[in-house]
């Protein structure tokens, strides 16, 4: 027989919440019992003081440990991430960045889409000729700002 105290102890919280008291609570939307979680006050966050080199090496093991990446964030209403370029919808592949503004934009890159009419999706990266002349025709050795095709066109070459 499993017991809700063993259910809970093994289901956590989100980021920057706690287990709140009740641990538990009946949801009104569907009825079902579930955590409550309580969102962390200034008292509950971890302070680490830094005073030797011992005291260095096990305050980067535990930054380490603790980071917390900014790889999701919410684009048009949907979870996304951030910095990885994937196939994409309407050129051959798309990546979602952060501008300087904040704000979550799509960038899309790479011979596809309409400018395709047909023809086949492959660089050939691999032929160090071609891949002299675009790298020079494109500026790669200053791509510009991460926010725009040409960064990534050029990492991908």
């Amino acid at each position: 027989m499993i017991k809700l105290i063993d259910i809970l102890k093994e289901i956590e919280c989100w980021d920057g919440y706690k287990l709140g008291k009740p641990k538990t609570k009946i949801s009104s939307k569907t009825g079902e019992r579930v955590n409550n979680c309580v969102p962390l006050e200034e008292d509950d966050i971890d302070e680490y003081d830094v005073e030797s080199p011992q005291d260095i090496k096990e305050f980067v093991q535990f930054m380490r440990e603790y980071k917390q990446t900014l790889s999701e964030a919410e684009y048009r209403g949907r979870k996304v991430q951030l910095g990885k370029p994937m196939q994409g919808d309407i050129k051959k592949f798309k990546v979602y960045v952060k501008n300087p503004k904040g704000k979550v934009v799509k960038v899309n890159f790479g011979f596809g889409g309409t400018s395709a009419k047909g023809k086949r999706m492959n660089i050939k990266k691999n032929n160090p000729v071609r891949r002299k002349a675009y790298r020079a025709r494109h500026h790669c050795d200053t791509p510009g700002p991460r926010w725009k095709a040409n960064y990534w066109s050029c990492r991908k070459w």
